[in-house]
């Protein structure tokens, strides 16, 4: 594959690259590289976290690019998760990387890395430490949206922490390329700035795009990123998210009966941002089946298509909704599948359900 069709994939999964021109010299320089993400072990995983992270990764391993995941069962401690128990932290992150495998990640081009064996090097800690003396209080504080708490949220020392641990994995790791959601912008651009005062070359940061929940925005006056992490797909309100082991009848009834999807409307339309980030993002082309007294069944072989027939009225809200739903549950059938006959698989799973209902 040349330059430029490495680019080019690459480019589909940034939303926002810092900086184009550092990510081009990379690729023009450097033999092996390797990017980055991390994850909390945090509960029920949905489709942002399952199948568009799978299609996001795959692009770059696609692009040459290696992947270090980092499962950052640590950082979940530090940031009270499950009560900071280690065990059934590490549990989660076992569950995790069963969704991927039954997503079909490229295994073969990705490490899985867990905090708790980094965090048994002092070394590690010692570049904790650096990146602590040579950031403000403030500065931190403004990074803890990374791991969905406010400036204004009463703080334990251990989030603070936090901000520190996720830049130091960046150096530790090795990684030329940090490749995570925009709302993990802040550390990022925390790691690029102590980068120089520690010696090391400041990653390239390659920020993919935030999928939005299901229920209707709501009314507020943040912007950029705030209003970014305001409106993502989260755990916290299940009835926003499509998780990855939703039944059939679930995933219907959360896109069919209760998504927003305002007609004629692009902007703020979860179920085209699914259709155009995930469906388009596994498939060529999109078809809704209807009724001949409705016009009979419209396939669709790009995202911009279909989005332009869906503000042009050609493309009613209840079909384009239908037509989704029927799309995301063919995608996570083998993913039941999966979880229906690996025993582990299974074990987790029902470990994770239980978390869910006691936690």
């Amino acid at each position: 594959m040349n330059l430029e069709s490495r680019l080019q994939l690459v480019q589909e999964v940034g939303e926002e690259i810092i900086t184009p021109e550092e990510l081009r010299t990379l690729m023009e320089t450097k033999q092996k590289l390797v990017a980055y993400d991390g994850f909390e072990p945090s509960g029920n995983i949905h489709i942002a976290q399952g199948l568009l992270r799978a299609i996001n990764v795959n692009k770059i391993t696609a692009a040459g690019i290696k992947f270090k995941f980092l499962i950052a069962d640590w950082h979940a401690a530090a940031n009270l998760k499950f009560e900071g128990n280690l065990e059934t932290i590490h549990k989660v992150g076992e569950f995790f990387i069963e969704v991927w495998k039954a997503c079909e990640m490229d295994f073969a081009n990705i490490e899985f890395i867990w905090a708790s064996d980094i965090a048994k090097d002092p070394d590690y800690w010692k570049l904790v430490l650096q990146i602590a003396s040579n950031s403000t209080l403030d500065r931190v504080k403004r990074c803890t949206q990374i791991m969905g708490r406010k400036e204004s949220d009463t703080l334990r020392a251990s989030q603070i922490l936090y901000p520190c641990m996720q830049a130091a994995d960046i150096f530790h790791l090795k990684v030329n390329i940090c490749q995570l959601g925009m709302d993990q912008r802040k550390v990022n651009m925390l790691a690029r700035e102590v980068a120089p005062k520690l010696g090391f070359t400041a990653p390239v940061a390659i920020h993919h795009h935030m999928l939005m929940g299901l229920l209707q925005p709501s009314a507020t006056d943040l912007s950029g990123i705030e209003r970014i992490i305001d409106m993502k797909m989260s755990k916290s309100n299940p009835a926003s998210a499509v998780f990855m082991l939703d039944s059939p009848e679930e995933v219907t009834s959360k896109i069919v009966k209760k998504a927003w999807c305002p007609a004629k409307q692009a902007t703020d339309n979860p179920i085209l941002e699914y259709a155009k980030y995930i469906i388009f993002g596994k498939n060529k082309e999109l078809t809704f089946e209807r009724p001949a007294k409705f016009g009979g069944p419209l396939t669709f072989k790009s995202y911009p298509e279909l989005e332009a027939a869906f503000v042009g009225g050609q493309l009613h809200p209840l079909d384009l909704k239908k037509g989704v739903a029927v799309e995301i549950n063919r995608l996570l059938e083998p993913i039941r599948k999966y979880f229906a006959e690996n025993e582990h698989a299974k074990e987790l799973l029902a470990f994770v359900r239980t978390q869910m209902v006691t936690k």
